[in-house]
């Protein structure tokens, strides 16, 4: 048992680790060669690591930045030509679709100066440059050098020059430039230094925040499925089955801990299998395809139909006998096959449960499903060690009746409800428009008043117990069902909903919108009154515009180049959206930080707003097909473009992700994930434009 557990916290604890590296694949050093007093060769060394290439000097427009040598102006030496590069590996860069010129594991470029200066001196400069491998590209990157260069014996004195200025200005001169330089030094380390920081703490508090809300609903899934019908009845009934032993009550407890470690070793072992044979790639496939979601679809409504009372989900009986005849064998194993009855008997009830948080963690990363199935089992496990513990507890529980049934109709209602989000998934990815926002919100419109109904006894199935009169609890629950329906109804009509923003198809994605209408409508009068016009008019028609729409009346793209474009002739930076139409995060952030008028008015003014959807599936043309560099294979789609370039560049494959670039697609700022707090995404917003004003400077 204990190298069980071992294995299982080392599963969870490893993956981890590996998400905080930082990769550095290439080293520069900086040597001189001299062989004449009067002429010196700088040779800045690049070394890559294996499968890893550095761009060359010469690169055309479109592609990924060229390596670029920057040298500090001197009286000491003077520049000899431009800097020189070995012969270059020219092939196809899958990551760009087209031919580049590259280097592999070492390049050498060399810079010759003439010595003018009798005396010792320094070269400085900085390096400018950007690195691949045949998986991922890395963001651009500065390296500072400086190069020891001997003086020249032979060098003549600048006489003239030094006879006519103020040795006082020269002096103050000198200092206001080394001033600059230390000020420039300082703020580019610091920089990087807190770009570094913020990078690893965005990425972390979106994974630990995404985890643990994770792990909540799965405790209370484990908490709800205790109180079904197939295991309620039955925690008086395992529990005296541990305590009959009176002679030995330390004994039955034992054994009774191990019947509750070994319920939650069988549900987190199922959601290992999960993770492990499944896996990060499969993931991307379930949560966009449109096969997997409609079929997910279908099994949330059988799912429903069995907890209304249609029919019962059971495993066949030779499984569970199985199971009954190795648990009647007692001690320490039989415990385990208990357990292992209890999953088997109450499948009917479990099944479901489990089986959404599956379909839900399998859309994510690999630790969601093992997360998932170690919160269920918890909670569904905590019961029974408490009762074996405590057993005079058991007096205190209610007993097996009708409200069980209606604890197994009410998660029906709620299986109905949650079901049409994967259908909304694949008809917003595939532009079915099947099941528009309107469409969506009256399906939970109705289906939450027939529960509120029922909660009030006036809607019965054939299975459910007579009920004399509404208790309070049940009245309660439904008072709070009907509030729930009143809340949706203005939706119908474009209301924005922030509290369901996650569950809900965009606003963009509904026919009638009255907001829309509004602004259309004073935006209309206001041009031709010659009032207010547009703060961010486009250059062009946004690609793909006719189906894909960003919130809140933004103009924007939805192309990385033609956002791109439009930015150099704007002179504006970029703000870059990773999103997708099945992402729950990405609407939260748009209900509740971007409709807030400080984000709105700044991204409205400030920025070319480009959303890229990652898992849009409408075919490109032909000749706009890539071949990843991350994974060798064809994008053909809207989608896996650029889900790759997110991954290539960004190394990044969660959204939403924000990227904030300045017109050559430089970082201007350390790009940010999911975060509600407003103030935060606003000074995320306002650093990449001081970055940008001083870059113009």
């Amino acid at each position: 048992m204990k190298k069980i557990l071992i294995g299982l916290m080392a599963l969870v604890v490893l993956p981890l680790f590996s998400f905080s590296q930082i990769l550095d694949p290439v080293k520069w050093t900086f040597t001189v060669e001299q062989t004449t007093p009067g002429e010196a060769t700088l040779l800045l060394t690049a070394k890559a690591e294996k499968n890893w290439h550095v761009y060359s000097q010469d690169i055309p427009k479109g592609g990924p930045l060229p390596t670029m040598f920057t040298f500090t102006k001197s009286k000491h030496y003077e520049l000899i030509g431009k800097v020189q590069e070995p012969k270059p590996i020219v092939e196809n860069d899958p990551n760009f679709g087209m031919i580049l010129k590259f280097f592999a594991d070492k390049a050498v470029f060399k810079q010759k100066i003439k010595v003018l200066d009798k005396k010792d001196f320094v070269v400085r400069g900085v390096l400018n440059f950007m690195c691949c491998d045949d998986k991922q590209c890395l963001p651009p990157n500065d390296v500072e050098f400086e190069f020891q260069v001997k003086g020249n014996p032979n060098a003549i004195e600048p006489v003239a020059a030094k006879s006519t200025q103020d040795p006082a200005v020269a002096v103050q001169a000198d200092t206001l430039k080394t001033t600059v330089m230390a000020l420039a030094k300082a703020d580019s380390g610091a920089r990087k230094i807190e770009q570094a920081k913020l990078g690893k703490t965005d990425a972390d508090k979106a994974a630990d925040q995404s985890l643990l809300w994770f792990f909540l609903i799965s405790f209370l899934a484990g908490l709800a499925a205790i109180i079904t019908p197939c295991v309620f009845p039955m925690i008086p009934m395992t529990v005296t089955f541990f305590m009959h032993d009176t002679t030995n009550k330390r004994k039955a407890r034992l054994e009774a801990i191990v019947y509750g470690i070994s319920i939650i070793v069988i549900y987190t072992v199922i959601g290992t299998l999960v993770a492990v044979t499944l896996g990060a790639n499969f993931a991307n496939f379930i949560s966009t395809h449109w096969i997997p979601n409609v079929f997910f679809f279908l099994i949330f409504m059988v799912f429903a139909a069995s907890f209304l009372g249609m029919f019962e989900i059971t495993l066949p009986s030779w499984i569970v006998n199985k199971a009954d005849k190795q648990a009647d064998k007692g001690g320490y194993s039989g415990a385990f096959f208990m357990a292992f009855t209890l999953v088997l008997v109450s499948f009917s009830c479990t099944g479901p449960i489990v089986g959404a948080l599956l379909v839900k963690s399998a859309g994510g990363a690999i630790l969601m499903p093992i997360i998932g199935m170690l919160g269920f089992s918890l909670a569904f496990a905590l019961p029974f060690g408490l009762f074996a513990f405590f057993p005079s507890w058991l007096s205190g529980l209610p007993k097996s009746g009708g409200w069980l049934n209606s604890v197994k109709v009410v998660l029906g209602f709620l299986e109905l409800a949650l079901g049409l989000k994967f259908l909304s998934i694949a008809d917003q990815t595939y532009h079915w428009h099947i099941l528009d926002r309107e469409v969506y919100l009256a399906f939970w419109i109705v289906i939450f008043f027939l529960m509120g109904m029922y909660l009030l006894g006036k809607l019965k199935f054939h299975h459910d117990s007579d009920i004399p009169f509404i208790s309070v609890p049940r009245i309660m629950l439904a008072i709070v069902v009907f509030t729930f329906v009143v809340y949706m109804i203005p939706g119908m009509w474009g209301a924005p909903l922030k509290g369901l923003s996650g569950y809900l198809p965009p606003t963009t994605y509904q026919d009638f919108d009255i907001n829309a209408i509004i602004k259309s409508e004073v935006a209309a009068i206001n041009s031709g009154a010659g009032g207010l016009q547009p703060v961010n008019s486009l250059c062009d028609k946004p690609k793909y515009g006719d189906f894909l729409k960003l919130p809140h009346g933004l103009d924007g793209y939805f192309d990385y180049k033609q956002a791109l474009n439009c930015a150099k002739q704007q002179n504006k930076p970029v703000f870059i959206d990773f999103t997708g139409h099945g992402c729950v995060n990405c609407r939260q952030m748009e209900a509740n930080v971007w409709s807030d008028p400080k984000v709105l008015k700044r991204m409205r003014e400030n920025f070319i707003v480009t959303a890229l959807y990652v898992d849009d599936k409408t075919e490109l043309p032909e000749n706009e097909w890539i071949t990843s560099v991350y994974d060798k294979k064809v994008k053909k789609t809207i989608g896996k473009k650029f889900a790759d370039l997110q991954i290539t560049r960004f190394n990044v494959n969660s959204q939403p992700y924000y990227v904030l670039l300045d017109t050559a697609g430089n970082l201007l700022t350390n790009p940010r994930a999911y975060d509600l707090d407003v103030d935060a995404f606003v000074k995320f917003l306002d650093t990449a434009t001081d970055n940008f004003k001083k870059q113009q400077k």
